[in-house]
């Protein structure tokens, strides 16, 4: 059976790469704009329709005011690409908005942004192959019948594809993007000329009428309070074509060098391109007369009755290319395939924050690990899984899902930029050149001016989006941040009780063959070095595997510094393996030496909470399991009990039943001694719990 995995793992994912091979997997600008950049894009695909329907809720005639918003959105656009160019020069290391708001405003500040984004993540996924669903739709019917269902399955395949790796995702998701672009450029010239040689652009749903919302009298000061209401909850709708522009910020990592020259540029190319394909789209909507409705049963006046409403991009791509069905055909085709492949910037995203976060002992430590195939596997796993439920729960309605949406990214955008107004003015009060000066000030002018802007925007979703769906957001953001804080609070707890003390005790010499399995040098692996020592072995060594350069480094040195007598040896694993080395290293000691026995001491943590399992390695036991098989091998634990266990001991009630198996202490009272009766049966031995890995050696 675990052969059938293995292969049927290999055959989804490919063969696993070396750590060294992670230059290699490094993008192009080429290919890293459609990897960080296919969800800003794709949103000129539902942005600009949003802000029609959302109009048209106060009648035909507000129609007229889509290009002053669409005008609002693109200044906000313009604004916050600028500033995110100056970002990813200050910030390289890939943190983005965690990092800068974590530095320059503090640990609440980052979390909040890192919180935000999370959940943001997780609705662009939801987001993207909902909106996919509803376009391919019109030219598939029962896509349109099955949105949830198409949905699933594309959040399924890009997970497949993801967990190959970053630099294969990019290539296949290459293609798709750039033709889109190519289709939507395509259909904005065409329209243009059209209109410019004097042909009329007339909409399938020109002749439609809109009943406002309430059908109120438009000229009582209610109904004008309403309308700028909806204008100002119309732009935000629109501003969700900001969303995936942060991508980017995080992902300077995987850029080849220079790599913030890179991620400059592409972001570049990228505010181009979208603020050209958003204001087209806004354009050709107004000269072509396309109406939408939120509720088009209710509000089209003059509509068939078995009249369906397709997407704006669907209308306006079979209003240019009339006479001419490929074009139609191609935009829809391939708007569908970006809306599914914009996904693809959180699946790049979620898994490099998190791994961050994980980092700084935010969320559990397995997401900062790298998979076979140098992805961050788990990361991506827990985005699908999220994102999945998101579209059953919603019903890959794009409508219900926009108001969550757009929260989280200006939540992002606001306490980056503030904190990089600090970044500047710490910058200016040591700088003295003129010339550094004047761009010290144009910067931090600049990000001023985007903190303005994208506060003003984050105000008004919140005014206009809080009722109908943002405070899911919201809520979803709260929870977030106070999970990660309960999960730094564990973490700090158990390193706080194991940290290895400055003076190393004095232990008894030591006679017998032992190996001391090492992870990290603190208290279990002092106790485990000791007990080891205590059985006097033959020959005595500490042993780590080398999964991460740098943190072997800091281990070793830190043995050295502390003058264990004990020599630790350093085996590599290019593939990131820990089990496959130590069993490998085992058995050339049993072929060198068959008469020996070796015995492999691993430290472990005792904990009392079973959620508490989830946020420690688990490797430790699976290492443990395949030992136990090997001919001639000795396996001991070294348990260190953590305070969540003696709680758990504490906790049990007197008399509770079970309780000798379990180990627990007699209730006071069971006899003159607190023992069993002299005619009773032996009791059985206590039954311990068993112990989680104090970590899995390197």
């Amino acid at each position: 059976m675990s052969k059938l995995a293995t292969a049927t793992k290999r055959l989804l994912l490919g063969l696993p790469f070396r750590s060294d091979a992670l230059q290699g997997t490094l993008l192009r600008k080429r290919i890293a704009l459609p990897v960080f950049a296919s969800d800003a894009l794709s949103s000129v695909a539902y942005a600009p329709q949003e802000v029609l329907i959302t109009l048209s809720l106060a009648g035909l005639g507000a129609y007229a005011l889509s290009p002053w918003v669409g005008v609002a959105v693109i200044v906000v656009l313009a604004t916050v690409v600028v500033s995110y160019r100056q970002n990813v020069h200050a910030y390289p290391s890939g943190g983005g908005d965690y990092e800068i708001a974590t530095v320059n405003l503090g640990r609440y500040a980052g979390l909040t942004v890192a919180s935000a984004l999370l959940v943001d993540y997780t609705l662009t996924v939801a987001v993207s192959v909902s909106s996919a669903a509803d376009n391919l739709g019109a030219l598939v019917p029962f896509v349109g019948d099955h949105k949830v269902l198409f949905a699933v399955a594309a959040i399924l395949v890009l997970t497949a594809v993801n967990l190959r790796g970053v630099r294969e995702s990019g290539v296949t998701f290459a293609v798709p993007v750039y033709c889109f672009i190519v289709c939507l450029v395509g259909m904005i010239v065409v329209g243009v000329v059209r209109l410019v040689l004097g042909q009329d652009l007339v909409a399938p749903s020109a002749g439609f009428g809109v009943l406002p919302e309430g059908g109120g009298d438009s000229t009582d000061d209610l109904t004008q309070l309403a309308l700028v209401f909806l204008v100002l909850r119309s732009f935000t709708q629109g501003c969700a074509a900001l969303t995936g522009v942060e991508a980017i910020s995080n992902g300077v990592p995987a850029f080849r060098k220079p790599k913030s020259r890179n991620a400059a540029t592409t972001l570049a190319l990228l505010g181009l391109t979208s603020v050209f394909l958003f204001s087209g789209m806004i354009a050709l909507a107004r000269a072509s007369g396309v109406v939408m409705a939120e509720r088009p049963g209710e509000q089209l006046v003059g509509a068939p009755p078995d009249y369906r409403q397709e997407t704006l991009i669907a209308q306006l791509a079979r209003t240019v290319f009339s006479g001419f069905p490929p074009g139609f055909w191609a935009v829809t085709i391939f708007t569908a395939l970006i809306l599914v492949l914009a996904a693809n910037t959180a699946f790049n995203g979620f898994p490099v924050l998190g791994s961050i976060l994980a980092q700084d002992r935010y969320l559990p430590r397995q997401l900062h690990t790298r998979g076979d195939r140098l992805a961050f596997s788990n990361g991506i796993l827990f985005l699908a899984f999220f994102a999945i439920v998101l579209v059953v729960g919603f019903g890959a309605e794009v409508t219900a899902l926009i108001p969550l949406y757009t929260v989280g990214v200006f939540v992002s955008f606001t306490l980056s930029q503030t904190g990089m107004v600090r970044h500047w003015t710490r910058l200016l009060r040591t700088e003295r050149d003129a010339g550094e000066l004047t761009r010290l000030r144009r910067s931090r002018w600049i990000s001023g001016f985007g903190t303005a802007m994208t506060g003003t925007v984050l105000l008004v979703v919140l005014v206009t989006k809080f009722v109908v769906g943002a405070w899911i957001a919201i809520v979803a953001g709260v929870l977030a941040f106070l999970m990660m804080l309960s999960i730094r609070r564990h973490y700090d707890r158990v390193s706080e009780e194991i940290a290895a003390p400055e003076v190393m005790t004095s232990t008894l010499p030591s006679r017998n063959h032992a190996i001391v399995l090492v992870s990290r040098l603190h208290m279990p692996t002092l106790r485990a070095v000791a007990y080891a020592r205590a059985t006097r072995p033959d020959v005595l060594e500490a042993l780590t595997v080398n999964v991460d350069d740098a943190d072997t480094r800091q281990l070793v040195a830190e043995w050295e510094s502390r003058d264990i007598p004990v020599p630790l040896k350093v085996v590599e694993s290019p593939y990131r393996e820990i089990t496959k080395p130590i069993l490998q290293y085992v058995k050339r000691i049993r072929t060198d030496n068959p008469r020996d026995v070796v015995t492999v001491f691993i430290p472990e943590y005792v904990l009392g909470r079973w959620w508490e399992q989830l946020l420690h390695n688990q490797s430790a036991l699976r290492l443990k399991g395949r030992l136990l098989f090997q001919q001639g091998v000795m396996v001991v634990s070294v348990p260190w009990q953590l305070e969540s266990s003696k709680r758990a001991a504490a906790r049990r009630p007197p008399g509770a039943p079970g309780s000798a198996r379990r180990g627990y202490e007699p209730p006071p009272g069971a006899g003159a001694t607190g023992s069993a009766p002299p005619d009773a049966a032996p009791a059985p031995p206590p039954h311990k719990s068993r112990p989680e890995p104090a970590g899995p050696p390197r």
